[in-house]
């Protein structure tokens, strides 16, 4: 596979990719570019009456907690005026719902400790923070943490 660059100032960005037919290598290149696209869009994030703009690739997890979305990053927390629902629209790929009140940014993951009779415990990485994932989304989880060694 060649890759070329061309410099186009005067029309917009694109990317094109030809190719003969599709495959996974294909698919993982698309996913990359998805990811690297929308990594650095944002919505606004709060703190009392401050709104925050930062890249989503901060972001280690989106919570539940009583009827307010947090938005958790290594060192601090966020309100969001999203539901969890509608983050799951709204988030990239790299971004997984692991439990009913959880959406986790599995870039950031370190470690997951599986647990046979309940939920299997995230740690992330430079972080004190953990989350749950519950029984019926690890396997989700797993296969999504195994397509990552699979990254351009």
């Amino acid at each position: 596979m060649r890759i070329r660059f061309e410099i186009d100032e005067q029309g917009d960005e694109e990317v094109i990719i030809r190719l003969k037919q599709m495959d996974e290598r294909i698919g993982v290149i698309q996913q990359a570019l998805s990811e690297v696209l929308s990594g650095h869009a944002s919505f606004p994030f709060y703190q009392n009456e401050k709104e925050f703009y930062f890249p989503l690739s901060e972001i280690l997890f989106f919570e539940t907690q009583s009827k307010e979305v947090m938005a958790h990053t290594k060192n601090q927390v966020y309100t969001v005026k999203h539901r969890l629902y509608e983050l799951e629209e709204l988030l990239p790929v790299s971004f997984l719902r692991v439990s009913k009140s959880t959406i986790v940014n599995v870039s950031k993951i370190l470690s997951i400790d599986k647990n046979l009779t309940g939920a299997s415990e995230v740690e992330f990485a430079d972080s004190y923070k953990k989350i749950f994932v519950s029984r019926g989304y690890y396997k989700v989880l797993k296969e999504k943490m195994e397509s990552r060694r699979y990254r351009v």
